[in-house]
């Protein structure tokens, strides 16, 4: 399966309509549910979202740190489609969420992040890198990797290759599509050594077919 030689494009006609398909299966209300009982989060640490979207994971890593009382130090999110991000920073206006950094970017070409948009304690990114050409995804991760402080760890949620998700998310959303064996490749030619896959909490098992979780330690 091959990703839409445009996703920029492609998520500018929808962006809206992805938002409501990720609400009508609790998606961000998942991820923020992993994150809530996830030993990666603590104050003062510096997150960045990879391919922001609409917020899903940055919405929902914010709710669940303050659910735990915890206080972010930074709060970084960059996307390649600005209707994404203009979708973002409506739902942070309307939600008076401060304290949000966004910017435009290409996961391709991350020098162009602002030069302090590095040493993370957390990359997290979903639903981004199924959009990477194939032969492009490991240089993605490498980049990534490259954006972790010493001690950092690259977060993944990413979209299984599987019987159901070839249709609903291959066909309709254009998405490439990865088994473990794939990922764990990709993860060894990026860099990294610590690979550990995860799972959603029982209550949102019905996402289990969707997609691999990974935590990778630079």
């Amino acid at each position: 399966m091959s990703a839409t030689g445009d996703p920029q494009a492609f998520f500018t006609a929808r962006a809206r309509s992805y938002a409501r398909f990720i609400r009508l299966f609790r998606y961000q209300q998942g991820l923020r549910a992993y994150l809530a009982r996830s030993s990666l989060l603590r104050s003062g640490i510096r997150v960045l979202d990879a391919g922001c979207g609409t917020g899903a994971v940055l919405l929902g890593l914010r709710e669940a740190m303050a659910a735990r009382g915890l206080t972010p130090g930074v709060l970084h999110g960059f996307d390649l489609t600005p209707a994404m991000l203009d979708f973002l920073r409506e739902s942070l206006r309307a939600g008076a969420v401060a304290g949000v950094e966004l910017a435009q970017a290409n996961v391709l070409s991350l020098d162009a992040l602002p030069a302090t948009w590095r040493d993370y304690d957390l990359v997290v990114s979903a639903s981004m890198l199924e959009y990477v050409p194939r032969e492009r995804f490991p240089a993605a991760l490498s980049g990534l990797r490259g954006l972790l402080a010493t001690d950092g760890t690259l977060l993944l949620f990413i979209t299984r290759d599987n019987w159901l998700m070839r249709p609903l998310i291959g066909r309709w959303w254009r998405s490439n599509l990865y088994t473990a064996a794939q990922l764990r490749q990709a993860f060894a030619a990026a860099g990294f050594s610590d690979v550990r896959f995860r799972r959603f909490p029982p209550r949102y098992w019905y996402l289990a077919p969707w997609g691999h979780i990974i935590e990778a330690r630079r």
